[in-house]
């Protein structure tokens, strides 16, 4: 089983250990973060494959919407760092089951999500590509008044 720690993130602290950082504020609490954040918690382990797992294990738990049952707060929701952790180790025992299932479920959701990526990249790009037609459109349109301005029109 695997073993980790759940702390609150200090800005400007550093680990040696394999780690990421949770997401606590907001809407998107218990998303799993590369670099950290203020408003956010670090796990570490002592293996970086454990780490990883625990990383999709949190992704998963964010995505399908069992941080949110937690969430506390009117005006900014929250999950407090009780309630990540023990939604963290309940998802660890659900893991310890079907291991290879579990693993299984781990690679296809980390397909995913570099497909979906690869799609956003494309969408941004055509998003530029949008704005570039537009500003040409109205650049064309724009020196056609010139012209025409330098013409007396009867």
């Amino acid at each position: 089983m695997s073993t980790f720690e759940l702390k609150t993130h200090k800005i400007g602290r550093t680990y040696s250990n394999p780690h990421f950082f949770i997401l606590n504020k907001g809407l998107n609490s218990g998303k799993p973060l590369t670099n950290p954040c203020p408003n956010c918690f670090v796990v570490t382990t002592s293996t970086e494959e454990e780490k990883n797992t625990l990383f999709h294990l949190s992704m998963m738990l964010q995505i399908g919407g069992f941080y949110a049952y937690y969430l506390k707060g009117s005006v900014i929701p929250f999950i407090s760092i009780n309630d990540c952790r023990n939604t963290l180790k309940k998802g660890l025992k659900s893991k310890a089951k079907s291991e290879y299932d579990f693993q299984k479920h781990i690679n296809a959701v980390s397909v995913i999500s570099k497909k979906e990526k690869e799609l956003q990249n494309v969408i941004d790009k055509m998003s530029v590509l949008k704005v570039a037609y537009i500003r040409n459109c109205f650049k064309l349109m724009q020196s056609n008044v010139t012209e025409r301005k330098g013409v007396l029109l009867p």
